[in-house]
């Protein structure tokens, strides 16, 4: 079966559930004390000293900007550093009205209790996460940082980051591929020992012919495990594709994996087919709705129950332009 990931929250669903979680990281890291990471200072005061640590220099208007503080707020807790003898201000020499920020010795030594103090509650956490995790975890709080910094919606066409995408059988891909379909539709449709069987057998027997004319295999890795596969298994006596074994982890929704599989997919049918088809499931609407963005049209709907499960099939062609 040739699938995408799909969101199994709605969108109302997800807001909630990242609002909760980014009010948990507020009271977790302690924002929402009068003081923060051991000191007697407020949040923001803290922020300002980690910013200008990073930046000496910088002067106020700049640093209200990066920690999205106004002008009085940003001149009070200036004031409040300033008056503790943790900053020095520097009037710049081509314009008397603005002033260089820098950190004192005690600033210094200041910036280097809150950073210690950071690095345990950070490395205290990760104990409690396995690597490979932790790496999901970085790329996603990146994103999630990202777009909370950028204040426009992008367009869902908007061309992601091109990202590492191998092509061809990897060691290890046959088995890391069964397994992100059987998770999946053991999940989501109850499917079982069969279907992850069905998958893995046709996919060994498949991988076992690379390389060859009219097939190919792409794949998205990390620290040697896939998380993302596509393949195209065409015919060139009759100038038909099949697209097939098309998943993406769900720890990867937002990053455009699965559409940059995708078009390298298109490009390579578009230089050798004339028409494409795939199978899926009724249901699957985040992997209709990037199917359809690439010319797929459903053209054959019907129930079945082979699979273990009664479903809805599809079946989506694409004629090549």
């Amino acid at each position: 079966m040739d699938i995408g990931h799909t969101s199994t929250r709605s969108r109302d669903a997800t807001i909630l559930a990242l609002r909760d979680f980014s009010r948990k990281l507020v009271r977790e890291l302690g924002f929402m004390r009068t003081t923060l990471a051991g000191t007697d200072l407020a949040p923001s005061a803290v922020h300002a000293v980690i910013e200008i640590g990073a930046s000496p220099g910088i002067n106020a208007k700049d640093l209200g900007k990066l920690l999205r503080l106004d002008k009085s707020n940003t001149s009070r807790q200036l004031a409040k550093l300033e008056g503790g003898g943790f900053i020095r201000r520097v009037t710049a020499d081509d314009d008397g009205r603005s002033s260089a920020l820098y950190l004192t010795d005690d600033g210094q030594r200041l910036r280097e209790r809150i950073d210690q103090f950071g690095t345990k509650q950070v490395s205290t956490a990760l104990r409690r996460i396995v690597p490979e995790d932790q790496e999901t975890l970085l790329r996603t709080m990146a994103l999630y940082a990202d777009a909370l910094s950028n204040n426009t919606d992008a367009p869902d066409t908007a061309e992601p980051a091109m990202l590492s995408i191998q092509e061809g059988y990897q060691p290890g891909c046959i088995g890391d591929i069964a397994s992100l379909h059987a998770r999946f539709y053991a999940d989501h449709w109850g499917f079982g020992a069969f279907f992850e069987k069905k998958v893995a057998t046709e996919l060994a027997s498949f991988a076992a012919a690379l390389p060859a004319d009219g097939k190919a295999l792409w794949l998205y890795r990390e620290h040697g495990r896939v998380l993302a596969s596509l393949a195209i298994d065409g015919d060139l006596d009759t100038g038909t594709a099949h697209l097939r074994w098309f998943i993406v982890d769900d720890s990867l929704r937002g990053t455009g994996v699965g559409r940059q599989l995708l078009a390298r997919a298109m490009q390579f049918v578009d230089e050798r087919f004339q028409h494409t088809y795939l199978w899926t499931f009724k249901g699957l609407d985040a992997a209709r709705h990037l199917y359809e963005s690439f010319g797929f049209q459903l053209t054959q709907e019907s129930e079945g129950s082979q699979w273990g499960t009664t479903v809805t099939e599809q079946r989506f062609d694409r004629a090549h332009p």
